[in-house]
């Protein structure tokens, strides 16, 4: 079974196909995802696993939203944003990353899980992941250190138990990264 990997825009598969050359990706065309597109990718997903690699920003994440929505055992690839900056500091994307940033990014792909949750929204709170004035910057480095894009709180949950990490190895990854 070969892996179908998303994309936003033909400048991102253009720099895939540099990474990967015999890849075969599918095109979002942006945020504005069409329901024909999500058709296309929920039947490619009978018979190939699905990658999303979207941009680490609002759109890139509005797109992942949809498509996981649409086939929920895709699997998820992130860059981080720091990797994927235009050389004018502008813009932000797949297509301004390095072969290495994308090669790094789609060798860690992470899988969904059908185990049950492992961290919940009370922990966050407990260990200063949700409602203290720093839980954001927590959060982020956090995100960082696991290549998890920087999404907002429900969603650092949401692929936190994507992960399958437990509350114990959380609580060594905030001693890690503060």
């Amino acid at each position: 079974m070969k892996d179908i990997i998303v994309v936003e825009g033909v400048h991102d598969e253009i720099k895939v196909k540099l990474a990967i050359p015999d890849a075969s990706c599918v095109i979002t065309n942006g945020s504005e995802i069409s329901d024909s597109t999500i058709e296309m990718i929920k039947e490619l997903s009978k018979t190939h696993s699905i990658i999303i690699f979207t941009d680490p920003d609002s759109p890139g994440e509005r797109i992942r939203v949809k498509i996981t929505e649409a086939v929920p055992n895709a699997k998820q690839a992130f860059l981080r944003k720091k990797d994927c900056i235009s050389n004018n500091k502008k813009k932000v994307g797949i297509e301004h990353a390095t072969k290495e940033c994308i090669l790094e990014s789609l060798a860690h792909v992470y899988t969904p899980s059908n185990e049950s949750d492992t961290i919940t929204i009370r922990d966050l709170y407990a260990l200063g992941l949700n409602g203290d004035r720093n839980s954001q910057k927590l959060r982020d480095l956090i995100s960082d250190y696991l290549n998890i894009g920087k999404p907002n709180c429900k969603t650092f949950l949401k692929r936190l138990n994507l992960l399958q990490i437990t509350k114990e190895e959380l609580e060594n990854i905030i001693c890690k990264v503060k």
